[in-house]
């Protein structure tokens, strides 16, 4: 962590941006498996009373010097980052003029690859966890519903089950080893659009890219985006967009420089060979472009100037929308990871405005 003057501290302050933040991405966890305790029925809560089970696991030893989270962000009586609400309040939500954070979690239900029913009943406790001990506690929080994408009928009967709360505002699906183009996970898009629901879209573990996993964390960390191109590929192939015409999906923490060279390449196979996939009705590009947000976080290194080269690429400001990723190592922080020098109104699509026309009502 860095340690500024008061000098740089006023000139950070008065960096910061005034407008307001839609935050699309914070990720909240428990001190421990044992919170989820009161929300689990048997047999499940005695796998979890007896201490017969082992947790998913990241399969790297080492991170970075603070593992995966930033240093300031783990609190003081040793419990895991992201699980103290007043200092994740400190940190985001009074620091900064954000309007809704959206959490994304650290769980997620669809790492568990076996025992589907064990990981669908976690994935209902978590829900309601954090609804009790987040969401009840600020009306800036929004939430997800986790679901065991790998059990699609239980997906869908937690999503209705939910889907009405008006603390939750979409569906969170691991990007990892499922495409989820397969008419298999049709259920869990249908009963999101029947509840007006986004789907987000965030890599977890197994997230493999083509030649695997990689020896180290930074050759996993690279290829994140990896996964998130051949999810964006799955579904405009395979017709998810024609099948579920108001569903919006949102592609969180996976970059967005990428995205021209896929609009580029779908649309350049799709002319050459449409009469294979008759239920696309129009070009790639168009369905991602009106169809699915891209957050900016982890923004790359690269001038404002690159910015606006790649955004005029992208041939529509309505794309991106903004988030810190809390409390991770590779936080955005908002005045350091948009430019400054880009124009306003595109900063504050950036910032808010696109989030706020993704979720519309949703947010109150």
């Amino acid at each position: 962590m860095t340690i500024l003057s008061t000098d740089e501290t006023l000139a950070q302050d008065k960096q910061r941006p005034t407008d307001p933040i839609i935050d699309l991405d914070v990720h909240e966890t428990f001190t421990s498996w044992n919170e989820l305790l009161p929300y689990l029925k048997n047999p499940w809560r005695k796998l979890l009373e007896q201490g017969a089970w082992t947790p998913p696991s990241f399969p790297f030893a080492y991170w970075t010097g603070h593992g995966l989270n930033r240093a300031d962000s783990h609190p003081a009586d040793g419990t895991p980052a992201g699980s103290n609400f007043e200092l994740f309040r400190e940190q985001v939500l009074d620091q900064y003029p954000i309007e809704y954070a959206v959490l994304t979690g650290q769980f997620m239900p669809g790492d568990l690859e076996s025992q589907y029913e064990f990981a669908s009943a976690l994935g209902s406790a978590y829900n309601d966890w954090v609804l009790e001990h987040w969401v009840a506690r600020d009306p800036r929080i929004k939430t997800s519903i986790h679901v065991a994408p790998q059990d699609p009928q239980a997906a869908a009967r937690e999503i209705h089950r939910l889907g009405d709360h008006p603390g939750v505002v979409q569906v969170m699906l691991p990007i990892g080893n499922r495409a989820y183009g397969d008419p298999f996970y049709h259920p869990i898009f249908e009963a999101a659009q029947q509840h007006n629901l986004v789907i987000a879209m965030h890599h977890a573990d197994p997230l493999r890219s083509a030649l695997g996993k990689g020896r180290y964390y930074i050759e996993w960390h690279v290829n994140v985006p990896q996964g998130a191109m051949s999810e964006v590929t799955s579904l405009v192939i395979n017709g998810v967009f024609d099948k579920f015409p108001a569903l919006q999906f949102t592609i969180v923490e996976s970059g967005w420089s990428w995205l021209p060279h896929l609009l580029w390449r779908l649309d350049q196979n799709y002319r050459s060979l449409y009469h294979e996939i008759p239920w696309v009705k129009q070009l790639p590009s168009k369905y991602i472009r009106e169809r699915i947000k891209f957050s900016t976080q982890p923004t790359e290194d690269f001038s404002a100037a690159n910015w606006l080269r790649l955004i005029e690429m992208l041939e529509t400001d309505r794309m991106l929308v903004f988030s810190t990723d809390y409390p991770h190592w590779d936080f955005d922080a908002p005045q350091e990871s948009i430019p400054r020098e880009l124009p306003d109104e595109l900063r504050r699509r950036i910032f808010y405005k696109n989030a706020r026309e993704l979720y519309g009502k949703k947010l109150g």
